[in-house]
């Protein structure tokens, strides 16, 4: 097991937040983010910081509806302040109850606080790297974890997001293979295409984060769906 996943989702959730707070708090609020077009790092620090407003209200009052508190205007270190706020009160709200404690989520087959450990740590990774990667200085995700982000677009959000109509089955099926990890899934029914890659670059390729050049074309078109929200 990676040192990633060798460790609570609690501890990976404080260590990304507590990482996307410190890129936050070194950068430009007005510096583009060229993974999310027309987002600037304020915007994805507010969009963040949000969600896990959303997710904490998910947890304690069982429903969605929560409008999130949008971020105050302020320089760069109030920025990461204020996301450091929202984040670790999450956090608090999580660790306040156990995984199996019921709560609204976006699975239906589970609808426990737990998900929201692995989603929001997804989650945090995910923008982690758009923030890294808006200043030039984006880290390597861990292959397990990039594998894990994998699998829950595959058996959580993709359904999800078919069942919801945001996106129609994809046209035809793709075998993921992590080389860095010799594991496989497929996503879609039917007789899959091969796609071959690292995890990470899988894992950004279906988040529709700049595909590298391992990826076919043809692959990524059959990818450029909503296939998460």
């Amino acid at each position: 097991m990676s040192p990633a996943l060798d460790r609570s989702w609690l501890d990976l959730l404080r260590t990304q937040a507590e990482r996307f707070a410190e890129v936050v708090e070194h950068g430009d609020p007005a510096r583009e983010v060229t993974s999310c077009p027309g987002w600037t790092l304020r915007d994805l620090t507010d969009h963040l910081g949000g969600v896990h407003q959303w997710a904490a209200h998910a947890v304690v009052e069982g429903d969605p509806s929560l409008e999130p508190a949008p971020t105050p205007a302020g320089d760069a270190i109030e920025l990461s302040a204020w996301y450091l706020l929202h984040a670790s009160a999450l956090i608090d709200v999580l660790a306040a109850r156990p995984a199996e404690a019921p709560a609204w989520t976006l699975d239906r087959d589970n609808r426990t606080a737990g998900f929201w450990r692995r989603r929001q740590v997804h989650e945090v990774t995910m923008h982690l790297w758009d923030a890294e990667h808006a200043l030039g200085v984006a880290r390597p995700i861990d292959p397990e974890l990039a594998w894990d982000g994998v699998a829950e677009v595959v058996d959580v959000l993709y359904p999800r997001q078919v069942r919801l109509g945001r996106t129609t089955p994809l046209a035809t099926a793709v075998r993921l293979t992590a080389s860095d990890l010799d594991e496989s899934v497929v996503i879609g029914n039917g007789d899959p295409v091969d796609v071959v890659a690292p995890a990470e670059v899988l894992l950004r390729t279906l988040w529709h984060r700049e595909a590298a050049r391992e990826i076919d074309p043809h692959v990524v078109e059959l990818l450029s769906g909503a296939v998460t929200p």
